[in-house]
């Protein structure tokens, strides 16, 4: 098969098809994808500096109703395990995370059928009231949905809402593969694909950051990878000039560890350090429109994360001082911050702190180092 036509179209920033994807991801050495990423990263991140982040995970609630098929970490309303988070439990992780010279929340939960929107509106005031500084990277387009159907209001009200409130940027959580057929096997009482879509474009009219994800390794096909991203590319064409819209990409593997998934189906994780590295360099290929590419450390480990950076992925995510979900699952994988500079230096590039707008920060000078407990 000649692929010389699609190398060209692809250095040259073209938006490949789902078929010349596809394409590429069955016939293309490896090698190929990676220079050609390479070559794309270098021309759209030219400082050639690896960025990372230092942020915690903070959930607001483990209660869900969603009854995804890959998570351990949720708990049913009623559940003896069950919780909210209260304001001084707030209080206390912020403080520890600006010890560690962390300048953001990733907030986070389920679909708590309980909680509407005057509950996040009230916790992110809170929040800001106390910690002007502190970003909160909040909730995503599940959980606005869910919001959004407690309430009976719509994703432009409700966003603009949050971001009155404290919200200063919406993660790509809850994407897992944008295909109904996907959706229905694993994460049934989520919202579907159209309205995830629906959402950050609203989002992006709002001028709210957005990032987006991709969870595969399960039930999906290989052409509904390439319609993933074939989507999450439209929908940043559709994005309003001045707003950044998707500023970051993070594809990450099913974690399979005890899952339902895997327990009642069979569902294995058998995606190889290889195939990792070709979909990092695909997604960089596929989405010529997001700047910023993120190998997920957390759940491929270090050494394939190191090999990403050279297979177009510019980008190393944060410590995550504290991560409760995709570690329930048996993600093994921690940093510090001294760890993760070493990683970035030892694949050969210059690490550089960012916040979740990936603009430069200076680590702070007293900074205390997190000590993790393997």
């Amino acid at each position: 098969m000649n692929l010389s036509p699609l190398y060209d179209k692809a250095l040259a920033f073209g938006f490949l098809t789902v078929e010349e994807g596809m394409a590429l991801f069955e016939h293309a050495p490896l090698t190929d994808l990676m220079n050609i990423a390479d070559s794309l990263r270098r021309r759209q991140v030219p400082h050639g500096k690896v960025t990372w982040q230092i942020d915690r995970n903070v959930n607001t609630t483990n209660v869900c109703i969603a009854n995804c098929k890959f998570c351990n970490f949720y708990r049913i309303p009623g559940h003896p395990e069950a919780y909210i988070t209260d304001m001084d439990t707030y209080r206390r992780k912020i403080r520890e995370t600006i010890k560690y010279g962390g300048d953001q929340l990733l907030l986070q939960g389920g679909h708590h059928p309980g909680l509407g929107l005057q509950f996040y509106v009230d916790t992110f005031r809170a929040i800001k009231a106390e910690f002007p500084d502190i970003r909160l990277h909040t909730l995503g387009p599940p959980e606005v949905a869910h919001i959004c159907k407690l309430e009976g209001m719509s994703h432009h009200d409700v966003l603009r809402a949050l971001k009155e409130a404290g919200m200063d940027s919406l993660p790509g959580a809850g994407a897992e593969i944008l295909v109904d057929r996907v959706r229905r096997l694993i994460s049934k009482g989520k919202c579907g694909a159209d309205e995830w879509l629906a959402i950050m474009h609203e989002a992006h009219k709002l001028n709210i950051t957005t990032s987006a994800t991709m969870m595969f390794g399960h039930v999906e096909t290989i052409r509904e990878r390439f319609e993933h991203l074939v989507r999450i590319r439209d929908v940043q064409a559709l994005k309003p000039e001045e707003a950044k819209g998707f500023l970051a990409f993070i594809p990450w593997t099913f974690q399979d560890v005890d899952t339902l998934l895997t327990r009642i189906r069979g569902v294995h994780n058998l995606t190889t350090p290889e195939e990792y590295i070709r979909m990092i360099a695909l997604s960089r290929i596929m989405l010529p429109n997001v700047k910023n590419i993120q190998a997920s450390w957390l759940t491929v480990g270090k050494q394939t994360a190191q090999l990403c950076l050279h297979a177009g992925a510019n980008d190393f995510g944060s410590i995550m001082i504290e991560e409760n979900v995709v570690s329930a699952a048996g993600a093994p994988h921690r940093f510090t911050s001294r760890t993760i500079q070493d990683a970035i230096r030892e694949a050969g590039f210059e690490p550089q702190l960012r916040n979740q707008q990936y603009e430069w920060r200076e680590l702070p000078a007293a900074v205390e180092e997190q000590v993790i407990d393997y």
